[in-house]
């Protein structure tokens, strides 16, 4: 009985703090509104934290980095948009649609999997410039508007969709305290360690893999059909540049991967860093980018946090 009780305080310390988390973050952007005029601003903040918290499903529990990632977000913005334009559904059906095109996708791209290291990285990123070639090439500006986008001005609400990508990142960040007090959680860290010794204890190894990369791809395919419907006008380029990629596995690195208050805190404090002098001064702010990130891989390789965890302070 004391064994019982002692593998399940964890557990329940876990799954407080991850209570803890989720009440937070909802409590601080719904009353950033309030206290910060900047909607958009606090919009695209959440988009990143939710960006970089699904990217840290995948690369902080199994391994994977995707430098494709973005792919999945641009399916789902394109998805969306697509669904409001030819479809009668109300526009968080569309976005549900949306999400549900992204994981198929994940699913048509689950053989991916069977690659490692920069391979996998690198056909990822691959795919993923497919289907940017693809939704912009003119020749089918009939079907995905090509190079000149589309627009879903007639569903713009930008209070709701506010809304639904708090939504979004609560969602993220619930599945990333899951994965960090579950026993399925135990078998992505067993699996990441060593896949072969997983295997031989009874995980499913291949099975666990494609159902983190499904519910990764799943939060970036929703995050992304949220955006479109934030924005109601876009264009390839908005959901489809390699720079969201990077930037979601930049926030996640910086906070540290494998937690779930990692990604947020790089997140919040790389973009707030972007938005004070990236866009007046890009220049500065790519010199102050370098920077940040090669003392990060020299001093800090697990992110800010491990700053604490160096001071035995447990980090969720």
């Amino acid at each position: 009985m004391p064994d019982i009780q002692a593998s399940r305080s964890p557990r329940l310390r876990g799954l407080r703090a991850g209570a803890l988390v989720l009440a937070v973050t909802a409590l601080a952007f719904a009353l950033a509104p309030h206290l910060y005029g900047n909607l958009s601003l606090l919009f695209t903040m959440m988009t990143f934290m939710a960006l970089a918290q699904g990217l840290n499903l995948l690369y902080g529990f199994t391994g994977y980095l995707p430098f494709g990632y973005v792919g999945f977000f641009g399916s789902g913005a394109y998805a969306t948009s697509l669904l409001v334009l030819h479809t009668h559904l109300p526009v968080l059906g569309c976005v549900a649609g949306g999400t549900l095109v992204a994981v198929l996708l994940g699913l048509v791209l689950g053989p991916l999997l069977r690659l490692s290291g920069a391979y996998f990285s690198i056909a990822n990123l691959a795919a993923s410039q497919i289907l940017y070639f693809v939704v912009s090439n003119p020749n089918l500006s009939d079907i995905t508007g090509g190079p000149y986008g589309l627009k879903i001005e007639q569903v713009y609400d930008p209070s709701l969709s506010y809304l639904v990508m708090l939504g979004v990142l609560l969602l993220s960040c619930a599945l990333a305290a899951y994965f960090r007090a579950s026993r399925f959680g135990m078998s992505l860290r067993a699996i990441k360690q060593d896949p072969l010794s997983a295997a031989m204890a009874g995980i499913h190894v291949v099975r666990a893999r494609l159902i983190v990369w499904l519910v990764s791809a799943g939060v970036a395919g929703l995050a992304g059909g949220v955006y479109a419907w934030n924005l109601s006008v876009f264009y390839p380029d908005a959901v489809f540049t390699l720079q969201l990629s990077v930037f979601a596995i930049v926030f996640a690195l910086f906070g540290g991967v494998g937690t779930v208050i990692g990604p947020m805190i790089g997140a919040a404090l790389l973009y707030a860093l972007y938005s004070a002098i990236g866009i007046s001064t890009p220049q500065y702010f790519q010199l102050i980018y370098g920077g940040l990130i090669a003392l990060l891989v020299l001093f800090l390789p697990g992110g800010v946090l491990s700053l604490f965890q160096r001071r035995g302070i447990d980090v969720f």
